[in-house]
């Protein structure tokens, strides 16, 4: 029977996808942040993108945050799936009609994109994340709670 990674290997593998995928995702967000929100709203127009301005915005800030998310591996289930929202969008106003093939402006990338994101929200992010130091501090909370004894009070 085949087993995946567990341990140690699995989580520095997913420690290099989150950081590989973050810097992707930032270089994407940085090509329109560069551009210029305007010109982006402007190329989002043309490809028949509704609410172009405020579609360029929503884009950029998701990117942004979910950059950083994946990074520190803090809290990626809903950034990934409005990163998803946003890659399914790509796919339906701009790369679907040409196919697969990245050569031919297919939608090659944005699913494998897709695909990363969406195993990310399954697996987690790893024990080198934010998460797992959040869920360790707060583990240590509750024992410190519950070592402290209770007073009753008398009436």
């Amino acid at each position: 029977m085949y087993r995946s990674l567990t341990g140690t290997p699995r989580d520095v593998v997913l420690l290099v996808g989150r950081v590989l995928l973050a810097y992707i995702l930032v270089m994407h967000a940085w090509m329109k942040v560069d551009a210029g929100l305007f010109d982006t709203a402007a190329v989002f127009s043309k490809f028949g993108i509704p609410l172009a301005i405020a579609a360029a915005s929503f884009t950029i800030v998701v990117e942004l945050v979910l950059s950083a998310s994946l990074l520190l591996g803090l809290r990626m289930v809903v950034p990934s799936a409005l990163m998803v929202f946003v890659m399914a969008g790509a796919i339906y106003f701009v790369h679907g009609q040409h196919g697969l093939f990245m050569a031919d402006n297919g939608w090659a990338l944005v699913g494998v994109i897709i695909c990363g994101l969406l195993a990310f929200m399954v697996s987690g992010p790893g024990r080198f994340s934010a998460d797992e130091l959040l869920a360790k501090h707060a583990e240590r909370r509750i024992e410190q709670t519950q070592a402290i004894p209770r007073q009753t009070v008398s009436v």
